[in-house]
This record gives C-alpha cells, sequence and structure tokens, in this order.
C-alpha cells in the first residue's frame, strides 16, 4: 500500500515538473493565433478569446508557484491540487475547441492548415503530460478535437471538408492510443520503482542475520529481479506496438509531401515527422535505462576500428545535420579503440544526437586521439552550451537544462534521460566521461577508451557520399520487394517508394513471396525489404533465404525493419548479410539506408 501511494504522489508531482513546458507551449500558441487573426477576426471576438486564455495561464502559472514554494505539502494537500489542477487543464482544452469554432474559415487556406495544426499540437504535446491521467486526457482531447471535427465537417464551402474532418478522426484515435500505451508504460515503471525502493528499504533495515532473514532477503532479491526483468518486457512490447502507427504515419506523410509542392503541406508533413521522431526517442530512452537497471546489458570488450563506426554514425547523422544546414566532420578515424563495440556506438549515437539537437549553426565535430595511452573520444559542438551550474546535474535522470534563454520545442524533446545513459554504459565499460562548455559558444564531451590492436579483417567502410546522395535518392528503373504484415505500413511503404520511382512489389507473408518467387513471371528484385515478425510464426529471415535461394546467382541485398529496439539481430544480421532498420523509420533513415544499399550516387 505504501508503494502504490508513493507511486501516486510521483504522478502528482511529474504534472507540476512538467508545467513549464506546458505554459512555454500555450503562451506560444496564443501569440500565433493573434498574429495568425488578429487583422482577420472580429475584435471583440478575438480579445474574448485572448482574454480568458491569458486568466487560465496565469491561474496555472500560479498554481505552479504554489507547487514551489510548498515543495513539501502533505499527501492530501496534494491531492486536493491535482483536482483543481485537472479543471484548469480541462478549461485550457476547452478554450482550443472553441478556437476553431471562432477563427475556422477566416482568411486562405494557410490559416485553415495553420490553425488545425497549433490546436492538433497540443492534443500530441499533452501525450506526455497527460498520460497517466486517462481519463483526464480523453477528456481533454475530446475538448479540443470533438469541436474541431464537427466545425470543419460542417463547413460546406470547402470541397475537402469531409476529408479533413475524417484525417482529424483517424488522428483522434490514434492519439488515445499512443496516450494509452505510453501511460500504462510510464505508470508501470513508476508503480516499479516504488516497489524496488521498498524492497531495497526493508533489506537496508534487516539487522538480525538468521537463516529466515537470509532466506527473506533472497526472495525480495528475486522478486525486485523479477520486477526489473518484468518492466524491461513490458517497455520492450509497448514500444513494439506503438512503432507500428508510428512508423505507418510517418511514411504516409513523406508521400503526402512528394505529392503535393504546396509549402503549407510541407510545413505539416515536417510536424509530423518531428513528432514521430520525439515519441520514437521517448520510448528508445525510457526501454535503455530499463535495461541497464535490470542488468540486462553485457560488456563484451573488442577491437573497434573507429572508420567503421564513424561510417555508421555519419550514415545515421549525416542527413538530420543536412537538413538543419549543419556540417558533420569526423576526425581520427584510422584509430583502433578496445571497448564493447554495440555501447560504445550507443555511447557515441546520444552523444551526437544531442549535439545536432542542441546546434543551430555551425557544425558538430566527433574526433579521436592518444592520450595516456589510450585514446581520447570527443564529440564537439557550437550550439547554445550548458551554464555552469548545471554542469554537475546534466548526468542525473529526467535532468534538463535551463540556460539564460528558453529553449526550443526541438532542444525540449526527450525525458532527459540521454546523458544519463552515456554515464551508465560508460561506467560498464571502465571509461571516464567529462564535459566542457562555455554558454553560447558550445560544448564538448570526452570519453576515454583503451588503445585496441586492429583485427585482421575488416568491412569495407560506407563511402562518404552515400547519405548526401540519398536524399536526392531517385529509384527509376528499380524494382523494389516489400513484405510487411500490417496493412497501413505496407501501404505506405509501398506509395512512398513508388514516389522515388521504383516499381514495387509488396506481400504480407513469406507463404505469398515464395508462391511469387515460384512464377513464370518473377523477377529478382534489385533491393529487398521485410519486416522481422511475419504471420505463422515465420521471420524475414525465412523471406530473405527464401528468395536467394530462387536465384542464387545473384547478390540481393536486403533490409530488415523491425518494432523490437531489444538487441539480438546483430549475428543474424552478419549472417543473412542484411542492415537492420528499428521503426518508426524517418524517411530521410530509410533514404540513407537505400542508396547505401543500392549503391546510388
Amino acid at each position: 500500500m505504501a508503494a502504490g501511494r508513493r507511486g501516486e504522489i510521483d504522478h502528482i508531482r511529474a504534472l507540476y515538473v512538467q508545467t513549464p513546458a506546458t505554459l512555454a507551449g500555450n503562451l506560444i500558441g496564443m501569440v500565433l493565433m493573434a498574429s495568425s487573426f488578429g487583422s482577420l477576426a472580429e475584435p471583440l471576438r478575438l480579445l474574448s478569446w485572448l482574454g480568458i486564455g491569458a486568466v487560465l495561464w496565469l491561474l496555472r502559472l500560479g498554481h505552479y508557484l504554489r507547487f514551489l514554494h510548498q515543495r513539501g505539502a502533505d499527501e492530501a494537500t496534494l491531492r486536493a491540487w491535482r483536482s483543481s489542477w485537472k479543471r484548469l487543464v480541462l478549461a485550457q482544452g476547452a478554450l482550443w475547441g472553441v478556437a476553431v469554432w471562432l477563427f475556422w474559415g477566416l482568411g486562405t487556406p494557410y490559416h485553415r492548415v495553420a490553425l488545425v495544426l497549433v490546436v492538433y499540437s497540443y492534443c500530441l504535446g499533452s501525450v506526455q503530460l497527460l498520460a497517466t491521467q486517462s481519463r483526464v486526457f480523453l477528456a481533454f482531447v475530446s475538448l479540443v478535437l470533438v469541436p474541431s471535427i464537427l466545425r470543419i465537417a460542417s463547413d460546406s464551402s470547402q470541397d475537402w471538408h469531409w476529408q479533413l474532418a475524417v484525417i482529424l478522426t483517424l488522428l483522434f484515435g490514434i492519439t488515445v492510443l499512443m496516450a494509452r500505451t505510453y501511460g500504462n508504460a510510464l505508470g508501470q515503471a513508476i508503480t516499479l520503482k516504488a516497489r524496488t525502493e521498498e524492497l531495497a528499504g526493508r533489506l537496508r533495515t534487516e539487522m538480525v542475520v538468521t537463516e529466515d532473514a537470509r532466506r527473506a532477503s533472497e526472495d525480495a532479491r528475486r522478486t525486485a529481479e523479477a520486477a526489473n526483468r518484468a518492466k524491461t518486457q513490458f517497455f520492450a512490447a509497448a514500444s513494439h506496438d506503438l512503432r507500428q502507427p508510428l512508423h505507418a504515419m510517418g511514411l504516409f506523410a513523406e508521400a503526402l509531401r512528394q505529392r503535393s509542392h504546396d509549402p503549407e503541406v510541407a510545413s505539416l508533413v515536417n510536424s509530423i515527422n518531428e513528432s514521430v521522431d520525439a515519441l520514437e526517442g521517448l520510448f528508445g530512452e525510457l526501454l535503455d535505462i530499463t535495461r541497464i537497471d535490470s542488468g540486462g546489458v553485457d560488456v563484451n570488450p573488442a577491437p573497434v576500428r573507429l572508420r567503421e563506426l564513424f561510417a555508421r554514425l555519419r550514415l545515421h547523422f549525416e542527413p538530420v545535420a543536412f537538413e538543419k544546414g549543419l556540417m558533420l566532420s569526423f576526425r581520427g578515424e584510422q584509430h583502433v579503440a578496445q571497448a564493447d563495440p554495440v555501447l560504445l556506438e550507443r555511447v557515441l549515437r546520444n552523444l551526437v544526437s544531442n549535439a545536432i539537437r542542441y546546434t543551430d549553426d555551425g557544425g558538430v565535430l566527433v574526433s579521436c586521439r592518444p592520450r595516456q595511452g589510450g585514446l581520447l573520444l570527443q564529440v564537439w559542438d557550437t550550439g547554445i552550451g550548458i551554464p555552469d551550474a548545471s554542469l554537475p546535474r546534466i548526468w542525473e535522470e529526467f535532468y534538463q537544462t535551463q540556460g539564460h534563454r528558453p529553449l526550443q520545442a526541438h532542444h525540449r524533446k526527450g525525458l532527459g534521460l540521454g546523458l544519463a545513459i552515456v554515464k551508465r554504459l560508460a561506467a560498464l565499460m571502465g571509461a571516464p566521461v567529462g564535459v566542457r562548455s562555455r554558454p553560447g559558444r558550445g560544448t564538448v564531451f570526452s570519453i576515454e577508451v583503451p588503445l585496441g590492436k586492429a583485427p585482421r579483417a575488416s568491412i569495407e567502410p560506407v563511402p562518404r557520399a552515400a547519405a548526401k546522395a540519398a536524399l536526392g535518392l531517385t529509384l527509376q528503373d528499380r524494382l523494389l520487394l516489400v513484405v510487411e504484415d500490417e496493412a497501413a505500413v505496407r501501404e505506405g511503404l509501398v506509395v512512398l517508394l513508388q514516389a522515388w520511382g521504383a516499381q514495387v512489389v509488396a506481400f504480407d507473408s513469406v507463404a505469398a513471396v515464395e508462391a511469387w518467387a515460384a512464377g513464370p513471371d518473377a523477377q529478382a528484385p534489385d533491393l529487398q525489404l521485410v519486416d522481422y515478425r511475419l504471420p505463422q510464426g515465420r521471420t524475414g529471415i525465412d523471406a530473405l533465404v527464401a528468395l536467394r535461394a530462387r536465384w542464387p546467382g545473384l547478390h540481393l541485398p536486403a533490409i530488415v525493419i523491425t518494432g523490437s529496439s531489444l538487441t539480438g539481430h546483430e549475428d543474424e544480421a552478419v549472417q543473412h548479410d542484411y542492415h537492420l532498420l528499428i521503426k518508426p523509420v524517418l524517411p530521410n533513415k530509410l533514404r540513407a539506408m537505400i542508396a547505401f544499399k543500392l549503391n546510388v550516387r
């Protein structure tokens, strides 16, 4: 019972911790509404809406300041505050729903797209804030979207009003599904954390060393380990299930961009892709920290050629850096380190991802140089920097720095777990990490690893031009084979690949692939894109084996796409010669990987 109460209090405190970001988002939204409709709406109508919004905003600010001054408030007080907090949140949801009724139909199609985008952004943003409060979340989203859908559906002046209303209805369902999955995962994590702390407290207070006491301690240890394993499995399952609709959403959004050159549509697609990327990052961070804490990470040191490691990092991040106008550089790739290849790459991926996220101008440099008999790996950026007061705390869980200026939306992605993961993985490898930073000038993260000896054989490095070539990818006259049992994902892949000029054949099972390959008109594909988990207990590996047996004299390149982010596919990838992508796959990453596999220049 104590663990349950502690979990509930943690839930309440988490709501207030996220309040500043929510207040900032609502303020930005009201400013956008004022600037967009200031010259179009009736002054009394607009000022009334903004006035009510300002009052609600100030009330929520006062709520938050009261919490800051009374952090040690008792349980009864916190529960009372939560009740009034819920009423304010629902009132703001109703305010955004009313905005569509008041301002829809004013101005150009651009203003309508902007209005829908702003309103739906608050529904997506509420997933992280309200996911653990399922009833409040459902009420909030209903107050926002139901009036919006009804208003758009009733607008007979536009030929496409019914289509847009249907799309919003589908997004309503997807948003509710995302919130339910995320809320279950986060609630389970908080409950298990409280249970583990309670068990640890019992162990610390156990003073009498008797056989019964040792047996009880052993039972408690096994219970805690089982709880950690269950937490890891739960996060893995939740992550896999949620990646499917996110993956399909990203594919359809990019296909929409390919079919329309309207800048407003492009802006909407960019927003969707940013939301998909942010949610995927949230689940990835939660799963990583859970696996580390539960002892599910093994350390297996081996020689690591930095040329090959840097090539994989370049392939992954160069399209992202290019889109932000940043230069991504690598130095010292001739060295060989002695470290766990998977853990070292994970550490560098987190550091490079952070560097790109917090850099808006300039570039990111990944370097390696000898130091005191070992190697010093560093990630430099020219970003916003970290204040001196925040440097000691950046390695803590759920901590995000607050600089001298407010963070932009793309800076606030994630849960603040990236550097905590880096610190723990580095500790597992016995590799010291450090950081230096100058606010406004940039940051450098460092990790020291032992010097290794080059293995006899190595994989050819990824051509530097591959990632850049992918951005202008054309697949004219190329035949691509897709195997995916999820209809929405399969359709999204087909539409996107065809938009890039490819000919596509798509199947939903291994049996369907085998039947097609056995036919007289079957043609060897240039590339195979297969899902790992397929019906009838079969996998994408079975599809690869069947196709390569049909055309034994050809090298058929393959990409395997999976919704499971747990490791375990690396040995299969080497054995069956394929590259692995984890859902949801953003289109720029898919383009880069296809360009590499097809050697597109």
